[in-house]
């Protein structure tokens, strides 16, 4: 007799849990929503509300990218990379007054690339945006634009550019033309960049969830770490490919020596790499909420790469909201885990396209992913 209802109850629980979860879906619980799919580029502008700019310079090997809000958005910020380079990271501290941006700035150059800020300042100050307690006749706005920086001075580029580093000028060539299209791989900030052994490159992906949230990622990648396999040509995002969008492959079944970084950069170098991204969504949520989506997105250049987070690295993310949707107001956490979540995925086939898409610039030597041998 037990038997018989031990065997029954196994047979009716999974019915009984598909009409709980069928029940969810129905009402809107935000565990349950359904499928949900790649936006319509699979790009970070498929978030309402932004446009991306982007400028490279190719007798230096290096560029900048510019992600711009249609206007000022919550941001937060977080830090994982042992050598980072940053700019005004500090003003999207929680306790401090400021914790919105005008824009958000990734660029080549190491210290250098701090300087397109001041172009895209010049830009947003010029028309009106930027932050100000009161406005007053004669006394200009002050934009807010955090930036982050990656090392590309020694890919072989000319760098004499003696007292005037290109970086503002590169800036300014960004904001001329700001679209909602993205060139990935060797492009703006990813024009110099390298992944290890590989070229790197500038990489975006998106998804929208079945109850309409959008989130994007747009990453430059100039990792020490590897982001294939060791002896294989899959991506270690290859499980979280969606599609074809970086070549197919899938997850890889080979074991792998925990010492062995297959294709990282040999020979590192204290600031030398580095990988900087920008985690966007359309969602209505506050910059501490950000910080928390930031910190979980961290996650998905774990997923990619091995290593990352090095003492060489400078591994950088911003989160900001464009705030198009709103959000019911409970159960408000469960959303932000959601939306972390997925942001480490996106982030991690970002990385993934970003490599797959990157070509060598004029002259630069060197294996790039689609020149591994299959």
């Amino acid at each position: 007799m037990k038997r018989r209802m031990f065997l029954g109850l196994t047979a009716t629980l999974p019915m009984l849990a598909t009409r709980r979860t069928e029940a969810r879906a129905a009402e809107g619980d935000p565990l349950h929503p359904g499928p949900g799919h790649v936006g319509p580029t699979n790009l970070i502008t498929d978030v309402t509300g932004l446009t991306v700019g982007e400028a490279h310079d190719a007798r230096s090997r290096t560029g900048v990218t510019v992600i711009l809000p249609d206007q000022r958005v919550a941001c937060a910020v977080d830090v994982r990379g042992g050598g980072p380079g940053t700019r005004e990271t500090d003003a999207l501290t929680a306790g401090n007054l400021v914790r919105s941006v005008d824009a958000i700035v990734l660029s080549g150059g190491s210290v250098y690339g701090l300087g397109s800020a001041d172009g895209v300042a010049a830009w947003l100050g010029a028309r009106g945006r930027g932050f100000s307690m009161t406005k007053q006749p004669g006394v200009p706005p002050s934009p807010i634009v955090p930036t982050a920086i990656l090392f590309d001075l020694a890919n072989g580029g000319d760098k004499n550019w003696g007292l005037n580093p290109p970086y503002r000028d590169l800036a300014l060539r960004a904001m001329d033309h700001p679209s909602r299209g993205v060139t990935l791989g060797t492009a703006g900030a990813g024009y110099g960049a390298q992944a290890g052994a590989l070229k790197g490159g500038l990489g975006s992906a998106s998804f929208v969830t079945a109850d309409g949230l959008t989130i994007g990622a747009l990453v430059a990648v100039n990792s020490l770490g590897s982001v294939v396999v060791p002896g294989t040509r899959h991506f270690w995002a290859g499980p979280f490919e969606i599609g074809r969008e970086f070549g197919g492959l899938g997850a890889s079944a080979a074991h792998v020596d925990p010492e062995d970084w297959g294709r990282a950069k040999l020979n590192p170098a204290a600031r030398a790499n580095t990988t900087i991204a920008c985690i966007a969504t359309d969602a209505d949520i506050d910059a501490d909420d950000l910080k928390r989506i930031a910190m979980m997105a961290q996650d998905g250049l774990a997923r990619a790469i091995r290593p990352v987070h090095s003492p060489f690295d400078g591994d950088v993310i911003f989160a900001l909201s464009t705030g198009h949707r709103p959000l019911p107001p409970r159960p408000r956490a469960l959303y932000v885990a959601r939306l972390g979540a997925l942001a480490a995925d996106v982030l991690a086939r970002a990385v993934a396209r970003g490599v797959y898409e990157a070509s060598l610039p004029p002259g630069m030597g060197g294996p790039t992913w689609k020149s591994l041998p299959g």
